[in-house]
């Protein structure tokens, strides 16, 4: 509900096992009379203790020590009006003015466990939340019928820095633009106005209905995690409640849709998918979006979640094997909140999908035909039981890749091509294993402690699977295991890194039993060889590939308090220099190849349309405006299309054919499968660098 969704609230929660029902009994609470005082919640005794034991193992076991003073009071204030009102559209100035005394005093507060203050905070937000909720169904039942979209009004979509409202009366102006922008979206998207009007008032009484089952654990969770991000955005504090869903979405077994979400704002948002999943396979949902809607099977009604809490929203997009669950999303790149609806089905993501696989890419030059090895890694995975009990035929990256190359070797592969893209991570022992398949032996990565410990962990097999030609293929997806693995390449000068700039995960947590729930607290940090940190800045690629990724939203960078990039001094290991002579050129070569390429071309001015809308911070409620707007992209992307498919001597679409395509896609019924590796544009662009890198050896070899 609104009064629970922080900017990133409590946990980020992976949905994969089915092991309740739907909730249900979401709707069955009473509905509650618009205008009904909240009660105020209270502090209780046990949270009190737990508040002095999350203080007490952030200041003495965080990697980044930090004092208890007025500067983290400030923080940990700022980020905690932050969570409550991210849109600064519930408190007023009168309010932040109140509050504003206990800016620097929140260090003392919390170090004795007093919650009082930040309680009162809390409190205050859901009387605000509680008035606007009251008016926007006031609003509903009396006016927003005989709204007229002809004027020229404007709804600013981005208020992260807008001043706080002076008066009711201002808030009441906002709340009634939002209003008339989600009737606008509404309508636009098919709905009719009392069908309109219908479901924002449910959406609305059960958000009102939900402020007043907030419970003490509300109020505790939201200032916890406003404490602990002030460390970092992976330190966390869960519930008894969380610690459940985190444990479960831990285990082995992996069944519903495969997505990561958060809490943002009054949305849930879809962090990353989880590779080989449903979600992943169906290829409707993307990192970025916002879930709005859940509905049950091919026909169930949509149930509208804005402003649920995150437990909430898992709870109902949970399901059996094989059922099919509706979600009704707005798009990352939806300016205006204009949503659609998509169908998953449930099911289990299998370990052999997750298995790494090798394809051979047949790249023409000419009369001359190259083959190149391509093995795609969707994540670093062992069978810890199979490898304990020493079975034979246990699963490992490691073991996977090593076979696979040696069955691309008797294909006559002139180079080989890792593909590290949407990797999230997994195992480190198979990153650094994985390493020493393609280094005699050395240091991997380095491990810093708190204390300022390093420990440097090396592959300690001096056998050499594969010394040929490489490229490491990354975007900004590639997290944790795979920025590991990509930069010892890197930095061992192995393999040409090509893509874009990675996920910048180079941090290490462990839990924490806490007297009431427990806490994940980052403790290390990851370095490279070269002593880099893969924290936050990720790992850049040497050749730089066009990306729709857009960096403010995806990745370490764009968390709030997130650690920076630092360095420390570099590990004792011997680097080959051939390949960071090479780069200006095999950028060079890449870029000049690519300017007319219809692929990448489509990629940059589809990259450009849709940055050019994420900078419109603002959306018109005239509805003939808005139409026009909405038109007119759906004549760009069409146009953009068709001038690729010309370029490539494809059929022409039209714009009933291109919406016929994206509603099977909504659907999960488009072709996802590629005919062939050479269809895809970034896949193919590696294998020709691959090719100049092996070409500018040669004729480096030739001159001596």
């Amino acid at each position: 509900m609104f009064s629970k969704c922080s900017k990133v609230l409590a946990s980020t929660l992976l949905l994969t096992l089915s092991l309740m029902a739907p909730l249900q009994a979401a709707a069955q609470i009473p509905d509650v009379k618009p205008g009904t005082p909240f009660t105020p919640l209270e502090p209780t005794r046990v949270q009190a203790v737990t508040t002095q034991q999350i203080l007490n193992n952030l200041l003495r076991g965080h990697y980044e020590l930090q004092r208890l003073d007025d500067k983290l009071s400030e923080k940990v204030y700022d980020l905690y009006l932050q969570d409550m009102d991210s849109t600064r559209s519930y408190f007023l100035q009168s309010d932040i003015n109140e509050f504003s005394a206990s800016r620097d005093q929140l260090d003392d507060i919390l170090l004795r466990g007093d919650l009082k203050v930040p309680f009162a905070m809390y409190n205050r937000f859901e009387e605000r939340v509680n008035e606007r909720l009251t008016f926007m169904l006031s609003e509903l039942e009396h006016n927003a019928a005989n709204y007229k979209f002809d004027s020229n009004e404007r709804l600013n979509l981005d208020r992260e820095n807008a001043p706080w409202a002076k008066s009711i009366s201002e808030l009441d102006d906002l709340w009634r633009k939002r209003l008339k922008n989600s009737i606008l979206n509404l309508t636009m998207s098919g709905k009719d106005l009392d069908a309109s009007l219908e479901l924002l008032k449910k959406r609305y009484q059960n958000q009102l209905n939900r402020v007043h089952q907030s419970t003490p654990e509300d109020a505790f969770q939201t200032i916890m995690n406003s404490l602990t991000r002030s460390f970092d955005p992976h330190t966390q504090y869960f519930s008894p409640r969380n610690t459940e869903n985190f444990n479960i979405n831990m285990s082995l077994s992996l069944q519903g849709i495969g997505a990561v979400l958060q809490s943002e704002d009054e949305y849930t948002k879809v962090v990353r998918l989880v590779t080989a999943g449903p979600a992943e396979k169906a290829k409707n949902l993307h990192p970025a979006d916002k879930i709005v809607g859940v509905g049950q099977g091919n026909s169930g009604e949509i149930v509208d979640v804005i402003g649920w809490r995150l437990d909430e929203v898992v709870d109902l997009i949970r399901g059996p094997k094989g059922s099919t669950v509706r979600l009704e999303i707005i798009p990352s790149d939806s300016n205006g909140g204009n949503s659609k609806v998509i169908s998953i089905v449930r099911d289990e993501v299998k370990l052999e999908e997750q298995s790494a696989q090798k394809e051979l890419l047949i790249i023409n030059d000419g009369d001359k035909q190259h083959r190149i090895g391509v093995i795609d890694i969707p994540t670093f995975y062992v069978d810890f039981q199979g490898k304990m009990e020493n079975r034979p035929d246990y699963k490992s990256t490691t073991r996977d890749v090593s076979r696979l190359i040696r069955e691309l070797r008797t294909e006559g592969i002139e180079g080989l091509i890792i593909d590290l893209r949407n990797n999230g991570g997994g195992s480190l022992e198979e990153a650094i294993s994985l390493t020493g398949l393609f280094i005699p032996q050395g240091p991997v990565v380095q491990v810093r402690s708190a204390r300022g410990n390093v420990e440097v962990l090396p592959d300690e097999d001096p056998s050499l699977l594969y010394d040929g030609p490489m490229v490491v293929l990354v975007n900004r997806l590639s997290a944790s295991a795979s920025e590991i693995f990509a930069g010892a390449m890197q930095d061992y000068g192995r393999a040409v890194i090509a893509g874009g700039q990675t996920f910048g995960k180079g941090t290490v947590q462990s839990l924490r039993p806490l007297r009431h729930g427990q806490l994940k607290i980052t403790q290390a940090k990851f370095y490279r060889v070269s002593g880099d940190s893969t924290q936050n800045q990720g790992v850049l690629p040497d050749v730089t590939f066009p990306s729709l990724f857009d960096k403010d939203k995806i990745g370490e960078s764009a968390l709030d308090e997130a650690m920076p990039w630092d360095t420390i001094r570099p590990a004792q290991y011997v680097k080959d220099q051939a390949i960071k002579s090479d780069i200006p050129m095999l950028q060079q070569l890449h870029e000049k190849r690519t300017e007319n390429d219809p692929d990448f071309v489509y990629l940059r001015e589809q990259k450009t349309l849709i940055d050019a809308m994420r900078k419109q911070t603002d959306v018109s409620l005239n509805r003939k405006i808005r139409e026009e707007e909405r038109d007119a992209n759906e004549s760009e992307r069409l146009q953009l299309e068709n001038k690729r498919r010309k370029a490539k001597g494809l059929p022409l679409m039209t714009l009933e054919e291109e919406k016929a395509e994206a509603e099977a896609e909504n659907n999960g019924t488009a072709d996802s499968k590629k005919d062939k590796p050479e269809d895809d544009a970034l896949l193919t662009e590696a294998g020709r660098v691959l090719l100049d890198y092996v070409a500018i050896g040669q004729q480096q070899a030739a001159a001596r």
